[in-house]
């Protein structure tokens, strides 16, 4: 992935990267939508039991240092990590060109950031009890 061409916008709002450093980016705006995934992808690429998304115009996504190496784990999907130090960093549908979607937890502060649904609860692990007021969803939330 390259550079987004960087908005005029005076002032950034959020920012992250990856752990070692050498992925990091800023963002122009907040989050239009964030979620928890229990998808089995998601599990699987992040060695964890659900992952915490948010939703971005590309437009609004400025690599300012290294790039995301892509992983396609499945037809339409890609997958960013860090290539150095492996950090889950993105997600990429390509039948949805003009978004991207990033890790809350590759925030510097995602405490800043809240998720708004759960999908994929069907493959939620039956020992993690998860009691916020979010909708939920068995499979994709389908808007």
């Amino acid at each position: 992935m390259g550079k987004q061409a960087a908005n005029t916008h005076d002032s950034l709002l959020l920012e992250g990267g990856c752990l070692c450093g050498a992925v990091r980016y800023q963002l122009t705006a907040e989050p239009f939508d964030a979620d928890y995934c229990h998808c089995k992808q998601c599990q699987k690429s992040s060695g964890a039991v659900f992952q915490a998304w948010m939703d971005f115009k590309i437009e609004q996504v400025i690599w300012v240092k290294g790039e995301v190496t892509e992983y396609m784990s499945s037809d339409y999907v890609r997958r960013g990590f860090c290539k150095q130090c492996g950090c889950n960093l993105s997600f990429r549908d390509t039948r949805y060109p003009d978004y991207f979607t990033l890790t809350i937890g590759s925030l510097d502060n995602p405490s800043l950031i809240k998720p708004n649904y759960h999908i994929y609860t069907a493959n939620q692990v039956s020992w993690l009890t998860i009691t916020d007021d979010c909708n939920r969803y068995e499979q994709e939330r389908i808007t």
